[in-house]
């Protein structure tokens, strides 16, 4: 049985086991990954649910990576959001790669998401546009053309959000996409989740959206399972804000929700 919670989102059966706030940032804390994705699917799509019917359309962003699998998962079997009026965006890919790439985050999302749920429209940052500046401009142009109602995120193992890592975070950054360096944390994370076989493999470059651009959404789901993902948390939520752990700005985000399972809640 669902129910209506004070802020007018529906939450699922999957009551979390834990629930606390850290300066800003509500936590929910699961027993493991399926649980997580239960109670947070549901939240999103009540919220886009309600969006749709007071202004007749919604945009949202979404993240990939391993850790998001079972989340997107369990938001395209729910019923109820008529997709065709809602437009997705991504928030980051690889400089130079194509579509066909395994490690794609456009295919990623075409698979998984596109294919499945039919939304009225998917914005792809192009990786391997001819002028990368350029397509830093075009995604920055269709972002500002449609105001985002529900970014739904995730935290890397060097604490980044989407592909804001330490070197390159800027909690002010004037620019809504840009092109960053990864650091060498962040090109290991993707070797350990199976998407290159080594670390001369990864990109040394990305698209990224900025942290500013992913928290001008009016609601934000950040979707952080599995045990890897637990000293990032602690930075997170017990280290001091700054760049050194990038998601420890989502402390400053009321907005924000933070879903856990008991793996990436271990160290608090």
């Amino acid at each position: 049985m669902s129910k209506t919670t004070n802020s007018g989102e529906l939450s699922s059966a999957a009551q979390p086991t834990r629930e606390f706030v850290y300066d800003s940032l509500s936590v929910r804390v699961h027993g493991d990954p399926a649980n997580l994705a239960a109670d947070a699917a549901p939240i999103a799509q009540a919220f886009l649910r309600e969006t749709i019917r007071r202004q007749g359309s919604a945009a949202a962003i979404l993240a990939t990576g391993n850790s998001q699998i079972c989340f997107l998962d369990a938001l395209v079997e729910l019923r109820g959001v008529d997709w065709s009026r809602v437009t997705l965006f991504h928030m980051d890919e690889y400089l130079g790669i194509d579509t066909s790439h395994k490690a794609s985050f456009r295919r990623y999302m075409r698979e998984r998401v596109e294919a499945r749920l039919k939304p009225g429209k998917f914005n792809y940052i192009e990786g391997d546009a001819s002028l990368p500046l350029t397509e830093c401009e075009r995604y920055a142009k269709l972002l500002a053309a449609q105001p985002i109602d529900l970014c739904c995120l995730g935290i890397g193992e060097n604490g980044h959000l989407a592909f804001n890592d330490p070197p390159v975070a800027d909690f002010q950054d004037p620019h809504k996409v840009k092109l960053v360096k990864l650091d060498e944390a962040c090109r290991l994370q993707q070797v350990g989740e199976g998407h290159f076989p080594d670390l001369t493999a990864v990109p040394q470059y990305a698209f990224t959206l900025t942290i500013p651009m992913l928290c001008a959404a009016r609601r934000m789901l950040c979707i952080v399972p599995e045990q890897r993902k637990a000293p990032a948390v602690r930075a997170a939520l017990k280290g001091p804000i700054g760049t050194a752990c990038p998601a420890s700005f989502l402390r400053t985000q009321p907005h924000c929700t933070l879903f856990l399972d008991a793996a990436s809640a271990s160290l608090l």
